[in-house]
């Protein structure tokens, strides 16, 4: 990858079956509509030297967020469980090497060494809707040194919340795009809200095309280097 390029990462959150098919366990409304976008996203990740980083629900059935009874906001049916085909991420945003990271606790130096080692790409897997619940989320973070991050993925109004959120707090040096044509929400009317507010908090919303044809990471490269 060049160096410049480097700074800049793809965040592909949760593009599994079960959230983006209408046959899915837990389809987020209309999904399917951004899978042209997604693969436009993957493919221009992969043909530019540019680091995806992804994350995955990997669930058991006695997972706390796992519930027959949910209320939607802590707790949602089964979805994305361990060996089913809806955990799988679909084909338009298949990985490349990808290095598959447990929620497990690891030591901060040895997983900064195995990252920095690893030339592809980066899945974390989660047992919560939040990405850092995965404890080595920060760690690797550190190690990749993120200038700016692109983000895109499902459900913009729960994971896709916890993610830049979560960024804003703990790495606010870092620069936030969200790719708005990428993502869709469980309820459309806190999407709105979620949009207005990230955008306060600086946050860039984009649109694919920026990305992929606009010169946005070439800019964002120039930046950095």
């Amino acid at each position: 990858m060049a160096s410049a390029r480097a700074q800049v990462i793809f965040w592909d959150v949760d593009t599994q079956y079960d959230f983006m098919k209408a046959d899915g366990k837990l389809y987020v409304p209309d999904a399917e509509q951004l899978i042209p976008n997604l693969r436009k996203l993957t493919d221009y990740a992969h043909g530019h030297g540019i680091r995806i980083v992804a994350s995955a629900d990997d669930h058991v059935v006695d997972h706390s967020e796992i519930s027959d009874t949910p209320d939607w906001k802590e707790t949602f049916p089964p979805h994305c469980l361990r060996g089913t085909p809806g955990q799988k991420k679909i084909a338009e945003t298949t990985l490349r090497d990808p290095m598959v990271i447990e929620p497990d606790p690891q030591d901060p130096k040895t997983l900064a060494h195995r990252v920095k080692s690893h030339s592809g790409d980066i899945l974390f897997l989660k047992h919560r809707f939040d990405v850092l619940s995965n404890p080595n989320v920060l760690p690797v973070f550190d190690a990749l040194n993120p200038h700016e991050i692109v983000l895109y993925g499902v459900a913009l109004d729960v994971c896709d919340k916890y993610a830049i959120e979560g960024f804003l707090q703990h790495r606010p040096h870092v620069r936030l795009f969200a790719v708005v044509d990428a993502m869709k929400p469980i309820d459309r009317d806190v999407a709105q809200h979620l949009l207005k507010e990230w955008g306060e908090e600086g946050v860039r919303l984009v649109k694919t095309s920026e990305v992929v044809m606009g010169g946005l990471v070439d800019e964002l490269a120039q930046a950095s280097a």
